[in-house]
C-alpha cells in the first residue's frame, strides 16, 4: 500500500489525520524511510550540538574561521566536481545503466580534480591573495583531496538512495558525527589549532566515503542480473543526461558561491575570527531547517501535489503550514534575537559573545527562511520554477550588494551582518507573499471556472 492509497482510503473514511499513525507508519515503506533518514540526520546534528560547547571552548573563533574558510572554498569546488551526474544515478530503470553513470561520475570528478590541482599549483597563491584568505595557504593542496572524497561520497550516497539503503546512510551519519567530534575534542586537548580541525575534517569526509562504500558493497552495490542490453558509451551517456551538468550543476554552483561569499568577505575584511563567528551562527540557526525542513519536504510536498491533482484549494494549506512553522520557531528564534550575545557567551564561552550579536540579526533571516519552506515546496506544483530561478538570482544580487555596502560604506562587520539579516528576511517574506498571491489567485479562478 503506497502513500496515495492510504490518503485516498482515509479521505473517504474521514480519518485523513491518521495517515501518519503508528499503524500506517509500520505498513508504509515511504513513511518509514522518511523517518529513518530524518532520525539519522537528527542524531548526527544532536551529537554535533552536544560537542559544540566543548569544541568552541577548546579552539576559539580564529581556528573555526580558518576551517570555515577552507570548507567554504571546498563547497564551491565540490558542487561542480562531478557536474551533478551523481543525481542521475537514481533515474534509470536498469542497474547496469546506473552503474555506468557511477563510472561517468567518478571519471568526471577525477578529471575536474586534476584540473583543480593544476590550477592550484599554478595560480594557488594568486587566488588566495585575491580572496584575502592567507590563513588557508598551508592547506591549499589538501583541497583536491577533500574534493575527490566529497565527490565519491555523493556518488555512493546516490547509489544508496537508488538501492533504498536508508538505514545504512543514517547509521553512517551518526557514526561519522560521533567519530569526528570526538577526535576534535581529543586532539584539541593537546593541539587546539586550526590545522587539527582541517585534518580531522578531511579524514572525517574520507572515512564517511569509505563507510558508505563498504556498506554498499556489502549490501546491494552489485547490480542484479538483468537482460543484457546494449551499453551506451560514457560520452553518449553524458549527452543523454546533459541537463544535469548544464542546469543543475550551474544552479548549485551559483548557490554555493552565494552561501560562501559572507565567509570570504568576513575573513578578508576583518579576519578569520569573524568568519568563525558567522559560521557557528549559521550552523546553529540552520538546524531547525535541516531537521524539520526534511519533514516539510517529504510530507507537505506530496500532500499539496495530490491536492492540486484533485482540484482542491492550495492557498489554505500553505497558510496553515506556514503558520504552524511560525508557531514552532517563534519562541526559540525570538530568544536568540533578544538574548543572542548572552546565550552564546554562556553556552560557548565568553569569546563567542560577538557571535551572539551576529545571531541576533541572522535569526531574523533564518526564521523567515524557515517558515518559507511550504512556499518553496509548492513552486513546482504551480509551475513557477522559472520564477524561482529569477528570484534566486535577484536574491543573490541583493546579498552581494548588501555585503559590499556594509564593508565599503560602513566599514563594519556588525552593520554588514545586520543588513544581511534584514535583507534576507525581507526577500523571503516577499517570496512567501508572491507565492500566496499566485496560489490564492489560482484557487479563485478555479472556483469561478471549475472546468478549466
Amino acid at each position: 500500500m503506497n502513500l496515495s492509497n492510504i490518503e485516498e482510503k482515509t479521505r473517504h473514511t474521514g480519518t485523513k489525520a491518521s495517515i501518519f499513525s503508528l499503524q500506517n507508519i509500520k505498513k508504509n515503506r515511504f513513511v518509514r524511510n522518511v523517518i529513518i533518514v530524518a532520525t539519522g540526520s537528527a542524531g548526527a546534528q544532536a551529537i554535533s550540538l552536544a560537542f559544540s560547547p566543548v569544541i568552541t571552548r577548546i579552539y576559539g573563533p580564529e581556528a573555526f574561521g580558518v576551517l570555515g574558510t577552507f570548507m567554504a572554498l571546498i563547497s564551491v569546488i565540490a558542487t561542480i566536481a562531478a557536474l551533478s551526474f551523481p543525481i542521475a544515478i537514481v533515474i534509470p530503470q536498469s542497474d547496469h545503466e546506473a552503474k555506468r553513470i557511477v563510472k561517468l561520475s567518478a571519471y568526471t570528478s577525477f578529471l575536474v580534480v586534476c584540473i583543480v590541482t593544476l590550477t592550484l599549483l599554478t595560480f594557488g597563491n594568486t587566488i588566495i591573495s585575491a580572496f584575502g584568505i592567507q590563513e588557508i595557504k598551508p592547506f591549499v593542496m589538501l583541497i583536491p583531496l577533500v574534493v575527490i572524497f566529497s565527490a565519491w561520497q555523493e556518488i555512493v550516497g546516490q547509489w544508496l538512495v537508488r538501492k533504498k539503503l536508508f538505514v545504512l546512510s543514517a547509521r553512517v551519519a551518526v557514526i561519522q558525527s560521533l567519530l569526528v567530534n570526538s577526535a576534535k575534542v581529543a586532539v584539541g586537548i593537546f593541539k587546539p589549532i586550526s590545522a587539527a580541525l582541517i585534518f580531522i575534517t578531511t579524514i572525517g569526509i574520507a572515512t564517511n566515503a569509505a563507510f558508505l562504500t563498504g556498506g554498499s558493497i556489502k549490501g546491494k552495490f552489485k547490480p542484479k542480473k538483468q537482460t543484457q542490453q546494449p551499453q551506451l558509451s560514457l560520452w553518449a551517456l553524458a549527452k543523454k543526461y546533459y541537463d544535469f551538468p548544464l542546469y543543475r550543476s550551474t544552479q548549485t554552483f551559483i548557490h554555493s558561491i552565494s552561501q560562501s561569499l559572507p565567509v570570504f568577505m568576513l575573513a578578508s575584511y576583518v579576519g578569520t575570527s569573524y568568519a568563525g563567528f558567522y559560521i557557528l551562527c549559521m550552523k546553529l540557526l540552520s538546524m531547525p531547517m535541516v531537521l524539520i525542513g526534511a519533514s516539510v519536504g517529504d510530507v507537505f510536498y506530496p500532500h499539496i501535489s495530490e491536492a492540486a491533482h484533485r482540484g482542491e484549494d492550495l492557498c489554505r494549506p500553505i497558510l496553515k503550514t506556514t503558520a504552524a512553522l511560525a508557531a514552532i520557531g517563534i519562541i526559540p528564534f525570538l530568544l536568540i534575537i533578544i538574548f543572542g550575545p548572552w546565550l552564546f557567551g554562556v553556552i560557548f564561552g565568553s569569546q563567542w559573545q560577538h557571535a551572539g550579536k551576529y545571531a541576533s540579526w541572522l535569526a531574523v533571516w533564518i526564521f523567515v527562511t524557515f517558515i518559507s519552506q511550504p512556499s518553496i515546496k509548492v513552486l513546482p506544483v504551480i509551475s513557477a520554477q522559472g520564477f524561482h530561478l529569477i528570484f534566486t538570482i535577484y536574491s543573490i544580487g541583493i546579498t552581494m550588494a548588501v555585503i559590499t555596502i556594509g564593508f565599503s560604506l560602513f566599514k563594519s562587520d556588525l552593520v554588514t551582518i545586520a543588513l544581511l539579516g534584514i535583507s534576507g528576511a525581507v526577500n523571503n517574506g516577499i517570496l512567501i507573499a508572491i507565492v500566496l498571491y499566485k496560489t490564492c489567485k489560482a484557487d479563485k479562478n478555479r472556483s469561478v471556472h471549475p472546468n478549466q
